[in-house]
């Protein structure tokens, strides 16, 4: 096939970017429902936190339409959906109600508009108890929903003790709504002798698999979950789409029949976690030229109810605190508080969005008693060079490519210049402020959770040469199947358009690791490589010994397999090896190397390597209104040897809007009662097209090294870019010219920082 390019690292299109603009990709609400199926509604608390003393089910089991109602009586198994945690999470309210929205029974009806208004005629009788709303009142109260995670790191006391200098500050930042396109959904499909089909939306169909298993009382292997593509995920796919299809299962296997369970948006928003809330405080101690010795941190994660996904939330922002800088004495105390909201999960970034602002309040405050920019303070303290090189928790960072990052950064932008223009520009506006924020980012990469680190994959060659692919990851829209799907065509030397990409299934691969932490790319994407890889060397042999040559002489590229002057396209090899009697099917496996972590002593090596990026923001703000918008953005993202630049590129695009988004507009409100207020996009602002900079530069690090052994070289970059929208954040205090702000910087929020540096304002909302 002459004309044929190396298709690992080419710039293709995703592998469902027609059918998703047609609108011919299916959604799992898109899939043929199956005669007899049935819908199913959840029953939700109307209190954020009571004693449970009943459920009066008598209207809604009289009501048209409806089949069953399900409490916690009716469970074959446990009432636990905790995907690893004791005492763990019931899947209904047994007799305490603990957040507002909280599951009490569901409803299964003959349609979904009758199993909703089954739902509403479900009567609760409670007994209210005061509710704990807040971080700062569950720090009172001392209620961990963990041991803190303290990381300590030379002597922190006696280095603020000596420090010329010393200050001390506060902050906090919001949480985040998921708000995928495609909300939580299951079809459950019951088969013979009690087996059980879900199509599931989620990012771990394992995960759903266990704990479907776990509330039917049944083996694994009765239950097959699948998923060929979710609408958006973001994190909100992992737990929560989990306990979603443990729902429909026991319906399914309650009334025998198939199963709906589709949740509004307005439901959605109320029952499934978000990004954590935190809390900082801290004290910097520091010398004349902004080098800061010492520092001793709060980090205070809202968890709410129960502890779910939080333990390795809290991990990764306490690791990555520091983010870029060097400190040589630090102790950074990391706890998940219990609040009577809804429990709060993963998100993109995992912690690590959170963790990052550390470091950069300490930066700007300490640049502001010194009169130096943040920008100077931030690269005096820049891991490696004259400064430490490792973490607190002992793994290396390179100085080197930190700086290279942000030199190219500054560059891109333009950065004395534009500088230069936002002062011109606020000397001449009395009511507009132009502001300039960076951000440096060492982001790594890998599960906290050791044995999370692994994938399997399954490869088929059939006897025309055309390639079946299935691996554990999963496709949310980013683009993970294209990429896999490219390496296994890279290994067999054939055009992309002969692997056929499948959906992800348990009964294809089994326990598999949820597609999250940026690393469906470099597990799966190794794990198909060594399923496709030992074919490849199967078939070379085959080839080898029918023309007589040894089997490292035999090549694949270009659509064929050659040796010498020996050529066979590459169907005509398969079915030759049909013919011989080989094997064209195996499975792959990987697990990360390399990773070691003491979870007492908080040391070692969790991340395989670390992705490092910089980005510079420009703002505009009215401060007669507060409204701003980021007129230019500039980011330098490493993403090692990229098996995709189209797909990369559009990753970071998203991820940095999405970033944007949490620290800019985003804001979760929950009144007095408890009940959240903000549930859908009439009372929750996501960013619009309109939101994204006017001027909008990405650039992938050029020749960028790729020492850890990934796919192909490549870097993960599903996460780190989300964090690169910290620059906004720095640019609305420099445009404000204050030196704290917190999050989301709502314009209400920023007329009150405005407000506070002029004297004018004595509280922060």
């Amino acid at each position: 096939m002459p004309g044929l390019t190396r298709v690992a690292g080419a710039a293709l299109p995703h592998d469902s970017a027609l059918t998703h603009c047609t609108g011919d990709a299916r959604f799992i609400d898109d899939i043929a429902e199956p005669p007899g199926t049935l819908h199913a509604a959840l029953v939700l608390s109307e209190v954020a936190h009571a004693r449970l003393l009943g459920l009066d089910m008598t209207a809604t089991r009289g009501m048209a339409g409806v089949v069953a109602v399900l409490g916690p009586g009716d469970l074959p198994g446990e009432n636990n959906v905790s995907p690893a945690h004791k005492p763990g999470e019931p899947l209904f309210a047994a007799t305490e109600i603990l957040h507002w929205g909280q599951a009490l029974a569901l409803v299964v009806a003959t349609t979904r508009d009758a199993a909703i208004a089954g739902a509403k005629a479900v009567r609760a009788t409670v007994e209210p108890l005061a509710p704990v709303l807040s971080i700062e009142a569950a720090l009172a109260r001392g209620d961990l929903l963990m041991e803190p995670m303290v990381l300590r790191d030379g002597d922190v006391e006696a280095a603020l003790a000596a420090a010329p200098h010393r200050l001390e500050g506060a902050f906090r930042c919001g949480g985040q709504e998921h708000f995928y396109l495609e909300g939580q959904i299951c079809l459950a499909v019951p088969g013979e002798d009690g087996d059980l089909l879900l199509h599931a939306s989620t990012q771990h169909p394992t995960e759903v698999q266990h704990i479907a298993a776990r509330v039917l009382g049944c083996d694994c292997n009765r239950v097959t979950v699948q998923v060929r593509r979710m609408g958006g995920a973001f994190g909100g796919k992992e737990s929560n789409a989990s306990w979603v299809a443990a729902a429909a299962a026991l319906a399914a296997r309650h009334t025998g029949r198939p199963v709906k369970l589709r949740l509004s948006r307005r439901v959605d928003m109320a029952v499934t976690g978000k990004r954590h809330p935190f809390l900082f405080r801290w004290q910097a101690g520091f010398d004349a030229t902004g080098c800061i010795l010492a520092l001793d941190a709060l980090l205070a994660a809202d968890g709410g109810h129960v502890l779910d996904l939080s333990p390795g939330v809290i991990f990764r922002a306490v690791t990555h605190a520091l983010n870029a800088l060097a400190v040589p004495a630090v102790r950074i105390d990391g706890r998940v508080l219990r609040t009577n909201t809804v429990s709060n999960t993963a998100f993109r970034g995992f912690g690590g969005p959170q963790g990052v602002l550390l470091s950069e309040d300490v930066v700007r405050q300490v640049a502001g008693a010194l009169g130096m920019t943040p920008e100077a303070v931030r690269a005096r303290n820049f891991a490696g060079g004259g400064n430490g090189a490792t973490t607190p928790y002992g793994q290396a960072l390179d100085g080197a490519l930190i700086r290279r990052v942000w030199s190219e950064a500054e560059a891109l932008s333009g950065w004395a210049e534009r500088r230069a223009a936002a002062e011109r520009f606020n000397a001449s506006h009395p009511w507009k402020r132009r502001g300039l924020g960076s951000f440096v980012l060492a982001f790594g990469i890998s599960f906290g959770v050791q044995s999370m680190n692994q994938a399997g994959a399954l490869v088929h060659v059939y006897a025309d040469g055309s390639i079946r692919l299935n691996h554990g990851g999963t496709e949310m829209g980013q683009g993970l199947f294209v990429k896999v799907a490219q390496v296994v065509a890279e290994v067999f030397g054939v055009p992309l358009s002969r692997v056929r990409i499948t959906a992800t299934s348990t009964a294809e691969v089994p326990n598999t690791s949820p597609t999250a932490a940026s690393t469906g790319s470099d597990l799966n994407g190794w794990a198909a490589h060594h399923a496709a890889a030992a074919i490849r060397d199967r078939m070379a042999q085959a080839a080898a010994t029918h023309w007589g040559v040894d089997a490292s002489e035999v090549a694949f590229a270009e659509g064929e397999a050659r040796a010498g002057n020996h050529r066979l396209e590459f169907g005509e090899l398969a079915a030759f090896c049909h013919r011989q009697r080989v094997s064209l099917s195996t499975t792959g496996f990987y697990r990360t190397p390399g990773l070691h972590w003491d979870p007492v002593a908080l040391r070692g090596e969790p991340f395989f390597y670390f992705s490092y990026g910089a980005s510079i923001a420009e703002v505009e703000v009215d401060t007669l209104t507060g409204e701003h918008r980021c007129t230019g953005a500039w980011l330098v993202q490493d993403c090692g040897r990229s098996l995709n630049p189209a797909v990369d590129l559009g990753q970071i695009e998203g991820a940095f809007v999405q970033g944007m988004g949490w620290l800019t507009c985003e804001e979760l409100w929950w009144d007095a009662a408890g009940q959240l207020r903000t549930l859908g996009p009439s009372t929750y602002k996501i960013p619009g097209s309109r939101d994204v900079p006017e001027v909008f530069e990405v650039r992938l690090l050029a020749d960028a090294p790729a020492r850890a052994e990934t796919i192909f070289r490549s870097k993960a970059v599903g996460e780190p870019p989300l964090m690169l929208a910290t620059a906004v954040w720095n640019a609305l205090a420099d445009a404000v010219g204050t030196v704290t702000l917190d999050m989301p910087v709502t314009p209400e929020r920023l007329l009150l920082a405005w407000g506070e540096r002029d004297g004018i304002g004595e509280q922060r909302v």
